[in-house]
């Protein structure tokens, strides 16, 4: 059994991106709306700012991978001063080619850019999934295996062929699970806000970690046909489901 395994194929992450990437240069800015996407991007070159009203602004460099649950919008920009522009509009101008941003030719920067989609009813769970704001920074010697699929997203962005978009999608898929792994291991220091609760933290806890039995599992183990008839008995012994039985105990614990 791998309860891992079975949270990646409840979530089905899928990766779509925002447009064919931005190349910017000189004063430029991007905001975002809060919609409670899960956003990534990642820069290809140069730097820029990620500014959230009420946090200290991070710096982002060059190779850089942002994970954003946008709870609160936010924007990118090469300064605190510049009036960005709205992304949503300008993605929707631009139906073709890159997005172009900018006043001048100096501090060019290139990134690219685009959100998750999940299985509808099981989205929620990212909540607790993940912080808010995860950054993997371009130099890092404990996320080798992450930057090595982040250095093929970089090929493919630069020098593209057939079926690039559809390469690039699925290495990105790839990166989130491997980001998801990592409490399994350790939350790496440059993961801010890392989750001292919920799935992933108890999937990395050494005891709680074995502890993930499917109900399914259980019936079959004690000799019941279905989930369905042990959920059944269950009921009728204790006086409530298994699933309200466990959150409960959560509570009570």
């Amino acid at each position: 059994m791998d309860p891992f395994l079975d949270l990646i194929r409840l979530l089905r992450p899928r990766a779509a991106l925002l447009g064919r990437g931005m190349d910017a240069a000189g004063d430029w800015g991007l905001s975002f709306p809060a919609l409670g996407d899960l956003l990534f991007f990642w820069l290809e070159e140069g730097d820029c700012l990620l500014i959230r009203s009420g946090r200290a602004s991070l710096s982002l460099r060059k190779g850089d991978f942002v994970l954003l649950r946008t709870m609160l919008p936010f924007t990118l920009a090469s300064s605190q001063e510049v009036a960005p522009l709205d992304s949503v509009a300008a993605v929707a101008a631009k139906r073709e080619g890159r997005l172009k941003l900018g006043s001048g030719q100096e501090r060019p920067t290139s990134l690219h850019m685009g959100k998750f989609l999940f299985s509808t009813a099981n989205e929620d769970l990212l909540t607790e999934l993940l912080p808010h704001l995860v950054r993997i920074p371009s130099r890092s010697p404990k996320l080798h295996r992450l930057h090595n699929l982040l250095t093929l997203m970089e090929s493919e962005g630069r020098d593209p062929g057939p079926a690039s978009e559809f390469i690039i999608l699925r290495l990105v898929e790839l990166a989130l699970v491997e980001i998801l792994r990592m409490p399994a291991s350790g939350l790496p220091e440059q993961t801010a806000d890392p989750p001292s609760s919920g799935l992933l933290a108890g999937l990395g806890d050494p005891v709680v970690g074995k502890a993930t039995p499917r109900v399914e599992e259980i019936a079959f183990s004690i000799g019941y046909k279905s989930a369905s008839a042990f959920s059944s008995a269950f009921t009728r012994a204790v006086g409530c489901p298994p699933s309200r039985f466990t959150e409960s105990s959560s509570r009570s614990g």
